[in-house]
């Protein structure tokens, strides 16, 4: 039987557990799909690759998300609203872009039942983070290390700081929106100003699904924290029904997908 090709793009991304997660889904699901990795340095030349590999859907991750957006043909309504794209399917040499990130985060902080979000960093993760936890009734504040970044979330009502501005420190839960930590011992913001932070907050997310410097320090203040590995598991689950044209449900690819990570 041939198999469909599928890909995930970025840079960096040999630290991917994508494949893993999606491989070993399409064989316990008997599904005739094979998932690699690409690292991708020029995003502008995503829809090229797409269509010359032919590629049949794709993730996109850091730093590529917002070309993914502008590569796509067709976008789905929320891909649309936040201009963020970190899944892609190809259908007659088209791209169908949507945003899968968004839905999995939500789904991974449940369990912290947060009134007060902030995010440290402004990339693309955070645009469509943002939207759909403010939808929810989330109050979000984005704090980034230069003001460029800063500014879209300005213009659509979200509450925006520089590191050097962000007077309040009283957040139920402090987010890293960032690369950082991800293949250093870098922390996000400077380490004073997260220290404060975590004076008052009630929990620390990480969207890097490891324990990373800004999770060890969230433990020395005995916070409860979260990696990125259930929001990879949740948003990969629900590209891995985009990929499949939805033979098969959420509820029986998450588990799987856990199992992968575990083995």
């Amino acid at each position: 039987m041939k198999k469909e090709l599928f890909m995930i793009f970025g840079d960096p991304v040999s630290h991917s557990k994508s494949p893993l997660m999606h491989n070993y889904s399409f064989q316990e699901l008997g599904f005739g799909g094979c998932y690699s990795r690409y690292h991708l340095k020029d995003g502008t030349q995503l829809k090229e690759k797409i269509l010359s590999l032919k590629i049949k859907g794709c993730n996109i991750t850091v730093p590529h998300k917002e070309e993914a957006y502008r590569a796509c043909d067709v976008l789905d309504n929320f891909a649309k609203s936040v201009g963020v794209v970190n899944t892609i399917i190809q259908k007659g040499g088209k791209l169908y872009g949507y945003n899968t990130d968004a839905l999995g985060f939500l789904k991974a902080v449940e369990g912290f039942d947060a009134k007060r979000v902030l995010f440290l960093g402004a990339g693309g993760t955070a645009k469509s983070t943002a939207k759909i936890l403010k939808e929810s009734g989330v109050d979000i504040t984005i704090s980034n290390r230069s003001k460029g970044r800063l500014e879209g979330f300005a213009q659509d009502g979200f509450e925006t700081f520089t590191y050097d501005e962000l007077d309040s420190k009283d957040f139920d839960l402090v987010v890293n929106m960032t690369s950082a930590g991800l293949s250093d011992d870098s922390l996000p913001a400077p380490e004073n100003l997260i220290r404060e932070l975590f004076e008052n907050a009630k929990g620390a997310v990480d969207v890097i699904y490891k324990e990373t410097p800004f999770l060890r320090l969230a433990k020395e203040y005995h916070l409860p924290t979260e990696d990125g590995s259930s929001m990879l598991i949740y948003q990969g689950a629900i590209a891995f029904e985009y990929f499949t044209e939805h033979q098969f449900g959420f509820d029986e690819i998450a588990p799987l997908m856990r199992e992968a990570l575990n083995l």
